[in-house]
């Protein structure tokens, strides 16, 4: 326990002083990591990363979930994507002898597909793909009936067509779980990492690091969970020049006004991920999520629709977990996520 707090502690040093964090978008590598594959988080906002009750999905998000409980299950996961991308994983758990350590492992892909490869002179020459893979080994210690503590070591490999890439990140975690107020409260620390072989010769990229803070509280006298996630705490500003977005116009002057009234709170609830669960027993959960921060940067100005909404479900039949998530990104159309999941010591 005491070796992740140091190693948690260090890697929320590094996450906060690291160089590539100061613009929101586009200045990391390695962005897949960023994208949860999981149809319950999907479906939950697009992060879920306080809630222990023994789903094997979430370890990949949070180490210091992995407990005895997952012990013998698999899941296996895949997103219909945009733009003929394709994105999955296969993830397994195994709990020690002694109860206290789990086990995890997970091997994710994401595909960007085949494309046409041209000239100079934009004739079609032959084709290309672009591929990342990430395996990820994870660890759970459960500390005592209310702690529990993870980490996760992730080797990462990207190839887009001629070019390639390959590197190492480290998770951290700690979470407190009090089952009698069925509240949940989990500190992680992601993708602390170093590119060991780089796109260009001469230049390393960052990894996405980042610090998130999540908490889970079921009602006691209703069937209803609800989640809050805070992402990227090691930045408080998330926003970003659009050069397309309408400025406001003085009818009077004629001149762009700029309003600041909403600053503080526009930059607060872009770090923030709402999102709730319905209790239908202990075989069906309808899930509902609200990511501020997306819908703010993938809406269309003039039609914002429901971007940034997503919603799904979970049910269990016999031997099998299958959930679902439906993520809407953009007007464009939404992204849509399948879990299965089976423990295999029922099927023994």
């Amino acid at each position: 326990m005491r070796f992740i707090l140091i190693l948690l502690s260090i890697l929320t040093i590094l996450a906060s002083g690291s160089s590539g964090l100061a613009q929101p978008g586009g200045s990391t590598v390695f962005n897949s990591l960023n994208i949860y594959g999981s149809a319950r988080v999907a479906a939950m906002g697009g992060n879920y990363l306080a809630i222990k009750d023994g789903d094997i999905n979430l370890m990949a998000v949070n180490p210091s979930l992995l407990d005895s409980t997952m012990h013998g299950d698999l899941a296996l996961s895949y997103v219909d994507f945009y733009a003929g991308s394709d994105f999955g994983y296969a993830s397994y758990a195994h709990g020690l002898k002694n109860r206290k350590i789990t086990l995890g492992g997970t091997l994710q892909f994401l595909s960007y597909g085949t494309m046409d490869e041209t000239d100079g002179l934009g004739q079609v020459i032959g084709s290309v793909s672009a591929d990342e893979y990430v395996l990820t080994g994870g660890i759970g210690y459960q500390v005592d009936s209310l702690w529990s503590v993870g980490a996760n070591l992730k080797t990462v490999y990207a190839s887009y067509a001629n070019y390639y890439s390959l590197g190492a990140a480290i998770d951290g975690a700690v979470t407190f779980h009090q089952p009698r107020r069925k509240f949940t409260a989990s500190l992680v620390v992601r993708n602390v990492g170093y590119q060991f072989i780089a796109f260009s010769e001469d230049r390393r990229e960052e990894f996405p690091a980042e610090i998130q803070i999540g908490f889970t509280k079921q009602l006691r006298h209703a069937p209803f969970r609800f989640s809050v996630v805070a992402e990227n705490l090691q930045q408080w500003n998330l926003t970003f020049d659009n050069p397309n977005a309408p400025a406001p116009i003085d009818p009077v002057s004629g001149e762009p006004v700029q309003n600041n009234t909403w600053e503080f709170g526009d930059n607060l609830m872009r770090h923030m991920v709402i999102g709730a669960e319905l209790l239908l027993g202990k075989n069906i959960n309808l899930r509902m999520g609200y990511n501020y921060r997306r819908r703010q940067e993938m809406k269309l100005s003039d039609r914002p629709a429901t971007a940034g909404m997503s919603y799904g479900f979970g049910v269990r039949v016999k031997r099998f977990r299958l959930d679902y998530g439906r993520a809407i990104y953009h007007a464009a159309g939404p992204a849509n996520h399948f879990t299965l999941s089976t423990s295999l010591g029922d099927w023994r």
